[in-house]
Order: C-alpha cells, then sequence, then structure tokens
C-alpha cells in the first residue's frame, strides 16, 4: 500500500529540483523552445500550474468537477495546449508564484482527503495516493522537458520509484487510449535502480519480461524518449507493442519523441 505522506514529500522535492533551475532562469530564456512542440520553459511550467489547480478541484471541490468536464468539452481536443499557452502569457515571476501556490494547496487538499475516497479526473477515478503520483510522474516528465531544453543532466533518485510503479499500473490504459485490447497476462518489469539495487513489477513467472534501467522506462513510460534510444530489454511480442503505446499521463495518445532525438 502506498504511503500517501512518502509520496507528498517527494512529489515537494521534486517540484523542488524543478523550482530552482527555473528560479534562476532570466525571463529570456523562459521563451527557450523544449522538446514538446510548440511548448516553451514557459509553458511547462504553466501547464504544471493549470494542472495542479484542475487536481486540485477534485481533491478539494469534486462537486465541481463535472462543470470542469463540461469545459474542457467546450475546448475541445487541444485543451492542455491551450491551457498552457494561456498560461505562458504571463510574467515568468507571476508563473512561477502560480505554481508555488497551487502546488501548496494541493497538497493539503491531497493529505486531508478521506480513505477509501476516488477522486476524479479526465482518466479513471483514483485515490489520493494515485493522484499524488500522478502528479510526481507529470512533474518529473515535464521537468525532464525543461532539464532537455537547458542541456542539463538530471541525476536520477529513488523519487523514479513511484513512476516506474504508476507506469506499470497504467499498462491497460495506454492499451485503451490507443483503441487496443490489453494483453489478458501480466508482465514482468525488472528495472535498475539509481542505487543499483534491482525493482520489481509483475508475477516472477510472467511469459514476457521487460529489463533495463529505471530511468528509462521511466522516460518511456513519460514519453520523453523513444523506445529506440534507451537500453529497455522487451522479451515477448507483446511487451514490444507496449513500448511503443506507453503512456503514463492522461488524456488522448501522445506523440512522444522521435528516434535519435537525444542522441
Amino acid at each position: 500500500m502506498a504511503d500517501l505522506g512518502v509520496i507528498l514529500g517527494d512529489l515537494d522535492a521534486e517540484t523542488r529540483t524543478i523550482d530552482d533551475v527555473v528560479a534562476e532562469l532570466p525571463a529570456a530564456d523562459w521563451a527557450r523552445a523544449t522538446p514538446a512542440e510548440g511548448w516553451t520553459i514557459a509553458h511547462q511550467i504553466a501547464h504544471l500550474a493549470w494542472t495542479d489547480r484542475k487536481a486540485l478541484i477534485a481533491a478539494a471541490h469534486p462537486e465541481k468537477w463535472q462543470a470542469e468536464v463540461e469545459s474542457i468539452l467546450r475546448i475541445g481536443e487541444d485543451y492542455v495546449d491551450v491551457g498552457a499557452a494561456e498560461g505562458a502569457k504571463r510574467p515568468p515571476r507571476e508563473i512561477l508564484e502560480d505554481w508555488r501556490a497551487g502546488r501548496a494547496e494541493l497538497a493539503a487538499a491531497l493529505a486531508a482527503v478521506p480513505a477509501g475516497r476516488k477522486l476524479p479526473w479526465y482518466g479513471p477515478p483514483m485515490s489520493a495516493a494515485s493522484m499524488a503520483t500522478a502528479r510526481m510522474m507529470e512533474t518529473w516528465a515535464h521537468g525532464q522537458d525543461v532539464f532537455d531544453a537547458l542541456g542539463l543532466t538530471r541525476e536520477p533518485t529513488a523519487r523514479l520509484w513511484h513512476i516506474a510503479r504508476f507506469g506499470t499500473r497504467t499498462r491497460d490504459f495506454a492499451y485503451k487510449v490507443n483503441s487496443l485490447a490489453p494483453p489478458a497476462g501480466e508482465f514482468r518489469v525488472e528495472l535498475a535502480a539509481p542505487d543499483g539495487s534491482t525493482w520489481a513489477f509483475g508475477p516472477e513467472d510472467a511469459e514476457q519480461k521487460l529489463t533495463g534501467s529505471a530511468l528509462d522506462f521511466c522516460l518511456v513510460m513519460t514519453q520523453r524518449r523513444h523506445p529506440a534510444d534507451t537500453d529497455l530489454v522487451a522479451e515477448g511480442a507483446d511487451v514490444e507493442e507496449w513500448l511503443g503505446i506507453a503512456q503514463a499521463f492522461a488524456g488522448p495518445p501522445g506523440n512522444g519523441r522521435k528516434p535519435g532525438q537525444f542522441t
């Protein structure tokens, strides 16, 4: 069972890692392009602030969620891009302050969610712990775009475990958003953790298996690297297919990254 307090603490640490980088950037660098087509660093941070605010509605005001969904439907499938673009118009300092305030409010709201309550979301409803993990996943992923845009290397930490676990748990979701039937059997996933240990998910006797580094697995699950540019090894046709469509984030199928983009 995931410990909500631990996840929230790690989420805070992850956001601070990114905050420390962007807080020191000159205003002009916020307009620097990132690997996400059409998105600058300002778009990335504005999107994190936007999504935290949406998650806050789900956690603290679920009775307003249906109205939120209806507003999204009026915008259309590009609602994420629209939200990021609107947020990115603001001065960098304002974007940063909004992100800081929103993520603090969200952490407090998630900590107060009664045990057993499921929170509405754009994908399947989830527990407060799963929502916090989803925020960790997305914060790390968009942070990767910022680091890539700046040409910086981010050292992997034990916090990747949350994202790796989330990546395995969202396997069937990735199939469904691509209008595919998930495989009947579970996969075995064995990952080399940053400290040299092994993180394992799924049954030991699974017929199909995936191995590689935890970092590369998380990069593929969040579509920040093409599988061909990682050390991941798939044993089984279904696992190979999964790597091509893996998506830990909610919404329609993402575009991912092109092979060789970061080599």
